[in-house]
């Protein structure tokens, strides 16, 4: 039985807050579950109870909950200034940040255009490649080449070169048009582009990962390929590092895998490990320099958000940052990611387990009704969802794509910590599969 204290905060929530990617009236039937604190990579609830966070909080917290580095990074700066204004000034904070992003992004990317979250970073991304092709004499490149099942965020840009059906379909009449093709196919991609390039700005990609497609894979070598064929047909490439930057696929940058460096680069989530919203999009001197010019010839990147290089978050940035560096995090990613390797292939002994897709320490487990016919579970049974369900009573909180349930835990997980969740995640497919 819940305290009466969770009991009023679950009436004053269903009174007056709507919960993003929720279908309200399910939540409204239900009881929900409140977190109150964490600590570590734990997270716990108004009722007492820890849950090891299995999703970081969604694929956010990279040095657990409560950092102590963190908290004193954001309580340091709160005596200096909380907020000031990028539009026409500077803060200590942005300009150390922005320093430290290009020295760890790949090779050519010199310059930082900050907002608050992966969307924006998207958007501003697009506009400044548009910008860029109106500004250097190419007018007619006012298209943009995605893959399908492409996440790139949900403001109306970042949806235009979005491709899941089950998310953008309803704003379809919103938005622009873009060229999409399939993810993997190297000769598409070739022909697409040899035929349609001098319409092309840019390409946008996920490397490595279709993250919130369901943790979808793309074949070895073709992010190097990517690059290679947009430099060919000069086409300027978008990177996505939202979901796969700061250590989530084992090196900080998935780019990093394929020796890939992108024309403009987009982070967030993970920058600030986890504490305060911030994103930024890095770019190279050639694309900065076409913003360059007389007042009056408006080259102006006309774009700005009232929190852009925040001092607090960019602090937390900072700290974060240097945790990496001071505890060597990358170093135990690496360990974290060869335990799930040897642990995750005995999930397929299971009955409903019809394939599992791991890219560092991101992971996704897929349940079929009939696994040999890869028959998916009807939507109404909600699988996934009666999964984390079994999973919050063994003590973990998970976020599952549809029936495919990812796991990925804070970047500074123990060893234990991450079996215990491996076998929480094993117990409960069970469980929630042989009802």
């Amino acid at each position: 039985m819940a305290n009466q204290w969770t009991k009023a905060l679950l009436r004053k929530d269903k009174r007056a807050l709507w919960h993003p990617f929720t279908q309200m009236k399910d939540w409204q039937a239900n009881d929900q579950l409140i977190i109150e604190k964490g600590d570590g990579v734990y997270l716990y609830d108004t009722e007492g109870k820890k849950y090891i966070d299995g999703c970081s909080s969604l694929w956010v917290t990279v040095h657990g909950h409560n950092n102590q580095t963190l908290n004193q990074a954001i309580k340091k700066q709160l005596g200096q200034v909380a907020h000031s204004t990028l539009l026409g000034l500077a803060n200590v904070p942005a300009i150390e940040l922005a320093e430290q992003l290009v020295k760890i992004a790949p090779k050519g990317l010199n310059k930082v255009f900050y907002s608050d979250s992966g969307s924006t970073a998207v958007e501003i991304a697009l506009k400044i490649a548009f910008q860029f092709q109106q500004q250097t004499g190419q007018k007619q490149k006012t298209k943009f080449l995605t893959l399908t099942n492409a996440y790139h965020g949900d403001t109306i840009g970042s949806v235009s070169v979005g491709g899941i059906d089950l998310f953008h379909k309803i704003y379809k009449p919103l938005l622009f048009k873009s060229i999409k093709v399939t993810p993997g196919d190297a000769d598409e991609l070739e022909k697409v582009l040899k035929a349609r390039h001098r319409e092309i700005a840019a390409m946008i990609v996920e490397p490595l990962i279709q993250a919130a497609a369901g943790i979808l894979m793309m074949p070895k070598g073709y992010l190097k390929t990517v690059r290679r064929l947009c430099t060919k047909y000069g086409v300027l490439l978008i990177v996505d590092e939202v979901a796969t930057g700061f250590g989530r696929t084992g090196k900080m940058f998935a780019c990093e895998h394929e020796g890939v460096a992108p024309d403009l680069m987009c982070v967030a989530k993970g920058i600030t490990g986890g504490y305060l919203p911030l994103a930024a999009t890095l770019t190279t001197d050639r694309i900065y320099q076409a913003f360059l010019g007389q007042v009056e010839e408006n080259k102006t990147f006309f774009h700005g958000h009232t929190y852009t290089g925040n001092p607090l978050a960019c602090a937390a940035a900072l700290a974060s940052l240097e945790l990496f560096r001071r505890n060597k995090l990358l170093a135990n990613i690496e360990r974290n990611v060869k335990l799930l390797a040897r642990e995750l292939p005995r999930f397929y002994q299971l009955k409903h387990v019809g394939e599992i897709r791991q890219c560092g320490t991101m992971v996704g487990i897929e349940l079929f009704e009939d696994k040999k016919k890869q028959t998916p579970y009807p939507a109404k049974t909600r699988m996934g969802h009666q999964v984390i369900l079994e999973a919050r009573k063994r003590g973990a909180i998970l976020r599952p794509l549809g029936d495919v349930i990812v796991l990925m835990p804070p970047q500074n997980i123990t060893q234990a910590e991450l079996r215990r969740l491996i076998e929480i995640t094993y117990n409960s497919i069970i469980t929630a599969t042989t009802k």
